[in-house]
């Protein structure tokens, strides 16, 4: 897979999308772009960068999301996150959140559409890879008609490569980032109409997409289609990705089979350390409409937390749901 290809892409969430999710995820679509949640420019260039910046290999294709406003320190750490052999850099222009704010960064930059240009153009000078650029709508009182433009011609005109839109405002004043995530209405057209209006652009849409036949008919209308939440919650939704989507056959017929693909992973992490519950949180979601998924859940959420829990407790809980899962839906 080029990497450039953005048919298809699950979003970057923070606290959620770590390299424990991701590997699970690529388990689940081969096609699929994944996503880092956002790192702060300040925690790459002075934190501790294998900690924060490594994955494993079978996560590609897989983009590197950055917060931050200043040109410089967002090339350096593009140029870091390219050493790490990322397929490609965002500029998160969509968090709302309380702390991004402060920090000038995310949806408040949506004021800034020349800044953002700055940034975009330090990063695409610095490396070689995409850099993207992930935004609203608008934010607070701005016209989404007015906003959304003036940030795609700016950022594109500094070399953006593809523009991903959250098609719902962010309130920054009045709306916490829960609130923000299903209050503001979503307004798929307004993206459609960017992509009428920039065809040349790779546009695309996310926000409140739940399934996959939603996607393919947005699809009819933009570029690509990013899902969040319900990639997330509903992980076997990703199973269907590569056969509705691609064409091709998903890399494991049943979930039963991804879970013990991932298997070797889960080893390799508890010898180094990692608990069991911080992997396989990712997984309560991923049965569906099957007998014994509640079971499976429980399970994991009792057992996986206890100090010394291993694979037998992912094991068990498998053993939970019927060995014939229904065809996964779309």
């Amino acid at each position: 897979m080029k990497y450039q290809d953005y048919r298809f892409s699950v979003a970057p969430m923070m606290d959620w999308t770590d390299r424990h999710c991701r590997m699970f995820h690529r388990h689940l679509t081969r096609r699929a772009l994944l996503y880092t949640e956002m790192l702060t420019t300040g925690a790459i260039i002075h934190g501790d960068r294998e900690r924060l910046l490594g994955f494993d290999p079978c996560e590609h294709p897989v983009a590197l999301q950055l917060g931050g406003s200043d040109p410089r320190e967002l090339a350096e750490a593009a140029r870091i996150g390219e050493t790490f052999y990322y397929d490609e850099i965002n500029l998160n222009v969509g968090c709302p959140s309380d702390r991004v704010k402060d920090g000038r960064f995310g949806a408040c930059l949506m004021a800034e559409p020349e800044l953002v240009a700055r940034c975009v153009d330090a990063m695409k000078r610095t490396v070689a890879i995409p850099v993207t650029v992930k935004c609203r709508i608008g934010i607070d009182e701005q016209d989404p008609e007015v906003a959304l433009d003036a940030l795609a011609h700016a950022v594109v005109a500094s070399g953006c490569d593809a523009l991903i839109v959250h098609a719902r405002k962010a309130w920054l004043n009045g709306l916490s980032p829960k609130e923000n995530r299903d209050i503001p209405p979503l307004d798929y057209d307004r993206v459609y109409r960017l992509k009428r209006a920039m065809p040349g652009v790779t546009v695309i849409i996310n926000g409140g997409i739940p399934g996959i036949e939603d996607a393919k008919a947005h699809l009819e209308h933009v570029d690509g289609v990013m899902l969040g939440r319900a990639a997330y919650q509903e992980p076997w939704r990703l199973l269907a990705v590569d056969r509705e989507i691609f064409g091709e056959a998903a890399p494991h017929a049943t979930m039963q089979d991804a879970l013990e693909a991932t298997m070797p992973y889960i080893e390799q992490q508890l010898v180094r350390g990692t608990r069991l519950h911080a992997i396989t949180r990712h997984f309560v979601g991923a049965f569906h409409a099957v007998p014994g998924a509640r079971a499976f859940r429980r399970h994991l959420a009792e057992q996986g937390v206890k100090p010394g829990a291993g694979l037998e407790v992912l094991r068990d809980a498998i053993a939970h749901v019927a060995a014939r899962a229904p065809a996964e839906a779309a």
